[in-house]
């Protein structure tokens, strides 16, 4: 679905990817950890067009029908089937909910896009977020900032991308937030949507990829399963660099509830059982899903 090959890109002068590869196959979920600076963000500012490669290539599409999109402005690029939800949200405060997700559905209403039945999917994204529902008429500004992540989100799959791109999904949100929306995001991967995702809470971007890259300085430190990255010591090393104090605040909280066993994973609430081990638990729930696929 997505192919980088040997990507540069930065801003003037600065130079942040220094020659990166990266694949997302269809129907697949792919997620970007590292450190803050480690290019992420610039990663998918490139793909989506919002800033001009430097040198390398980025095509999307599969087979005869796959296209270079590396010389493309960003609205060409929406056409083609790519959504970005970015990192900051970027709602219009002060237009209705629903008014939001109707911009997103913008190309398909300009017939930049299949059109299809943009009712349909509005009041399906509605049901999708069962607080969006609830706010629709709302003003986007009086939202939480869970619920504006909810919306961005829903914004993006209003114009029925083929490949979504969410920037920093868990900034500033609560693990209970976190969870309900990568819920939903895995229902929409199981119809078929591709997703490449940062997400800053390591255990969480493993618990839902099927194929993980750790960015260093501009350049891919590890790419592979998320099982082959605990195996090797990645993933410990991709928490040291995005802040270890996460982590630790995770172990303690699990220490206070009396459990015998230190583990660093969500807390056993999460899924209403006793805690397990990070690899465990990651390969559990990526081990449901695509039996539930298959």
């Amino acid at each position: 679905m997505l192919s980088i090959r040997n990507l540069h890109a930065g801003y003037g002068k600065v130079k942040v990817l220094h020659g990166i590869s990266i694949d997302v196959p269809k129907a697949s979920v792919v997620t970007l950890i590292g450190s803050n600076g480690a290019g992420k963000t610039t990663t998918m500012r490139a793909i989506s067009g919002m800033i001009r490669p430097s040198a390398g290539e980025i095509t999307m599409g599969i087979g005869a029908n796959a296209k270079r999109i590396d010389a493309l402005e960003s609205h060409r690029i929406a056409r083609l089937g790519l959504a970005h939800s970015p990192e900051g949200r970027r709602v219009f405060a002060t237009m209705s909910v629903t008014d939001n997700l109707l911009l997103g559905a913008f190309p398909r209403l300009t017939s930049a896009r299949p059109r299809g039945d943009v009712k349909a999917d509005l009041e399906r994204a509605i049901e999708m977020f069962p607080r969006l529902k609830e706010r629709r008429h709302q003003l986007a500004g009086t939202l939480s900032g869970g619920e504006q992540q909810m919306l961005a989100i829903a914004r993006a799959l209003m114009s029925d991308p083929q490949l979504l791109l969410i920037d920093e999904l868990s900034l500033g949100l609560s693990p209970l937030v976190v969870d309900e929306i990568l819920a939903r995001l895995v229902e929409l991967n199981r119809a078929g949507l591709s997703i490449l995702l940062i997400e800053q809470f390591v255990h969480r971007a493993l618990d839902v990829a099927d194929r993980i890259y750790v960015l260093k300085k501009g350049r891919v430190a590890y790419s592979g399963t998320p099982a082959a990255a605990v195996r090797i010591g990645a993933v410990e090393e991709a928490e040291q660099a995005s802040g270890r104090r996460r982590t630790e605040l995770l172990v303690r909280e699990e220490r206070d509830g009396g459990l015998a066993r230190v583990v660093v994973a969500p807390r056993a609430a999460r899924g209403g059982g006793p805690a397990v081990p990070l690899c465990a638990s990651g390969r559990q729930q990526r081990g449901d899903r695509r039996t539930q696929r298959a």
